[in-house]
């Protein structure tokens, strides 16, 4: 009888539900605001989810896939090279390039420069240099100090001094290495265009400047106004300008010579940026040196124009030439596209200054890009492989 008597209820009960049901669809309750009373909910959800989402956490993913698809392109040209195949360089978009000069690395530098200043406790200077020391494999052997407790902060280790006989400047050859590295690229200059690496190419104008300087160099006005930015370097007929990218990593040897006997008539230092220049960036900016911040040294030797550029990277921006007291690298404020020129010929001293080859020249706080740009009979030729570790003083090239 119980039983009964909750079916009938229950039974009453749905048939209720359903009148109710029933009257508000006559009362214009329709299935169409059902929905959209369901499509409100559902927006509200996804602005609640819309509200949760981080932009830091949204910038790290995006950059980490970024940053890891191009780890991947990497790895698969690698194992290209190691099967013998040519792999054609890729080159960075516009956006890409921007991106990169808009991260303070001027900033950086400065602040590590100061880093590098402080002085070290005597207890922590050799596990700090021997940390460095075995990260970028240096050699302590060739050191003039070879006590690690002797350098008081991390710029006296990068600045280190070697021996004497540690590097024997080749004299059969007319041009010797100014510097420890790598050689990233050497041939002839074609079209205005200099290869920082295979491949890729920089404008030999940008990367030098306009030709305010040529006043002190043996050149005719009119071949000045009628020729190419880069027949006016060529001084002589028959001859032809020739190129070298040495990049110096971290653990070589940070001070710069003089790579042949010339004098240096003018200095012209470019404010700019200081993004990397390891031959992977160098790969990947067209026009990375022309970026750069930089200091070209212009002049003469005996086959006519000859130059030596010091390229800035990052934490790199103090370049030092030893002759030069005036020159100050990496300032906070510039204006871009802007250089700084200096004439080392004066009334009382038409030579500007003499150096000679092997003689100390300049050096960096860290690892960075020396380019060599010069003139020569055709005859000159590089005794070198792209590639290939250089210490200073081995010869480059001879005629």
């Amino acid at each position: 009888m119980a039983l009964f008597i909750w079916r009938a209820c229950s039974c009453q009960h749905s048939l209720h539900s359903f009148l109710k049901a029933g009257r508000l669809l006559q009362s214009g309750v329709s299935t169409k605001s059902f929905h959209s009373n369901g499509r409100r909910r559902l927006h509200a959800a996804s602005a609640a989810v819309g509200i949760r989402v981080r932009p830091l956490y949204l910038l790290l993913g995006s950059g980490g896939g970024y940053a890891g698809y191009k780890q991947y392109e990497g790895y698969k040209d690698r194992q290209l090279q190691k099967l013998g195949l040519e792999v054609p360089p890729r080159v960075a978009y516009t956006w890409e390039v921007a991106i990169y000069k808009s991260v303070p690395t001027r900033l950086l530098s400065r602040a590590w420069g100061r880093l590098n200043q402080v002085e070290l406790p005597t207890w922590l200077r050799k596990p700090v240099y021997s940390l460095y020391i075995w990260t970028f494999g240096v050699n302590m052997k060739e050191a003039a100090v070879e006590d690690l407790h002797h350098y008081r902060n991390l710029s006296e280790f990068f600045r280190r001094k070697l021996k004497p006989q540690a590097r024997p400047v080749c004299d059969s050859h007319s041009v010797i290495s100014p510097s420890d590295g790598k050689i990233l690229h050497f041939g002839r200059v074609k079209n205005c265009e200099v290869e920082q690496v295979k491949g890729v190419t920089y404008s030999l104008e940008s990367f030098l400047g306009p030709q305010t300087w040529t006043e002190n160099l043996p050149i005719s006005k009119s071949k000045i106004s009628m020729a190419s930015f880069q027949d006016q370097l060529v001084t002589k007929e028959g001859n032809e300008l020739y190129h070298c990218v040495i990049y110096l990593a971290p653990g070589d040897y940070h001070c710069f010579h003089s790579p042949t006997d010339w004098n240096v008539y003018h200095r012209r230092h470019f404010p700019g940026s200081l993004m990397s220049v390891n031959p992977g960036v160098a790969r990947w900016i067209k026009e990375l040196f022309c970026y750069n911040e930089r200091v070209v040294l212009t002049g003469g030797w005996k086959h006519g124009f000859f130059s030596l550029t010091a390229v800035g990277a990052t934490n790199v921006g103090s370049i030092r030439i030893y002759f030069d007291r005036d020159l100050q690298t990496n300032s906070p404020r510039y204006s871009k596209g802007s250089h700084n020129d200096m004439s080392y010929v004066t009334n009382n001293n038409q030579d500007g200054i003499v150096m000679r080859k092997g003689e100390q020249l300049g050096e960096f706080n860290l690892g960075s890009t020396i380019v060599l740009i010069f003139e020569a009979p055709k005859d000159f030729t590089f005794n070198l492989k792209a590639g290939q570790k250089i210490h200073f003083g081995e010869a480059m090239g001879s005629l």
